[in-house]
């Protein structure tokens, strides 16, 4: 890699984005930080502005824009504030990659008019790609623009299929932890409450992303998610429970074969690989060591209890408008949970009450996901058990 790479990280201040940072600061020779850009952590994006020097940062909430602007006036860096301006910004001319580090639908603008200037994608928004998967994936095709998987699993399965594109894929195997709840029963899931269901077994991962974790919910997304970056059918899709977090992903092939992706669980590896693909560059990452781990298990996901990845297939398998439904209610039920509105296991109910009552398309336009987000989130917020 000769030339450096010009970076525009949308949600800088979060868990991805801040591993990013990590990975660029440490590779100084072969990245600029062109874009940085925070919802309302005005303090650690200015901080970020001063160490990195960008071109551009944005603040979301436009009422902490004074504040910025004045922080960073004096070192000639352009500060805009607002949602429009992050669709403006992913279209700057020196840019090269957009990380997409946003949390939830709040990516998917931003994401697609990148892709619309011709910029490649770094994905970290799982959620661009549950709500308009099919959308997004033939803008991209028609912009040949590459979408390089951010999320390890879909980093594994991607680092998989390496030199292996023109091998048609009989599945892929998404690993899940399972989460703090695994094993435990309907019963002992009715009394959780929201400070077991923050404490991952093995990632260090934002609030949203650790309670769709605990529910399984997330695996769901990236089943969805999945379907559209690899091309595949849902029957090509399985999901097994591996505890360890070793196996990131695996990759079947027509002769029977086999391809995982292994390491420590540690997101900065599959960041650092979207940002230099094609190469792999040195790093001074924790290394995975097979006698520390005698034992790497499995078992099958409990979709009886863990409802929301049964949900995501069903939506999945009805197609449309069903997985953005699906997705704007799960962030309603996950914020209802964070605010101890709704239990653990209720998330599911509200889920699903929202899938039979919202409108379903069978063809949406960009337009229809928009309305199809808003009225699922009215639906939901006004659910009652």
């Amino acid at each position: 890699m000769s030339e450096k790479k010009h970076i525009a990280i949308l949600g800088s201040t979060g868990s991805i984005g801040t591993q990013a940072l990590d990975v660029i600061r440490a590779n100084q020779d072969k990245f600029v930080v062109e874009v940085l850009t925070a919802m309302n952590n005005s303090q650690l994006l200015i901080e970020q502005a001063k160490e990195f020097k960008p071109n551009t940062v944005v603040i979301t909430n436009e009422s902490l824009y004074d504040q910025v602007f004045d922080a960073l006036d004096a070192l000639d860096i352009k500060v805009y504030a607002g949602a429009n301006a992050l669709n403006s910004v992913v279209q700057m001319e020196d840019i090269d990659i957009v990380l997409t580090a946003l949390v939830g639908y709040a990516g998917l603008k931003p994401t697609i008019s990148a892709i619309e200037s011709g910029k490649n994608i770094a994905l970290a928004n799982k959620e661009t790609m549950v709500v308009a998967g099919e959308l997004v994936t033939s803008l991209a095709q028609e912009k040949a623009v590459n979408i390089y998987p951010v999320d390890s699993e879909h980093s594994a399965i991607f680092q998989c299929l390496v030199g292996e594109f023109h091998n048609p894929i009989e599945k892929i195997i998404l690993t899940a932890s399972g989460g703090p709840f695994r094993g435990k029963d309907r019963e002992a899931l009715l009394q959780v409450k929201k400070e077991q269901a923050l404490k991952h077994p093995n990632w260090d991962m934002g609030a949203k992303i650790t309670i769709d974790s605990a529910s399984l919910m997330n695996k769901g997304l990236e089943v969805i998610e999945a379907k559209w970056l690899f091309n595949l059918r849902m029957d090509q899709i399985d999901v097994i429970v591996h505890p360890q977090s070793i196996i990131h992903s695996m990759v079947q092939f027509e002769d029977g074969s086999i391809k995982a992706q292994m390491g420590l669980p540690d997101m900065k590896l599959p960041i650092q690989f979207a940002l230099s693909y094609p190469d792999r560059i040195k790093s001074d990452f924790p290394r995975f060591n097979f006698v520390d781990y005698p034992q790497l298990t499995f078992e099958q996901p409990d979709m009886e209890t863990f409802r929301n990845l049964g949900l995501a297939f069903e939506s999945m398998k009805q197609g449309g408008n069903m997985p953005c439904i699906l997705n704007a209610a799960n962030e309603v039920a996950v914020a209802k949970f964070l605010k101890d509105e709704i239990g653990f296991l209720e998330m599911s109910d509200l889920i699903e009450n929202c899938m039979a009552k919202a409108s379903f398309i069978k063809t949406p336009t960009y337009e229809d996901y928009v309305l199809s987000d808003t009225e699922t989130r009215e639906l939901a917020k006004a659910y009652k058990n």
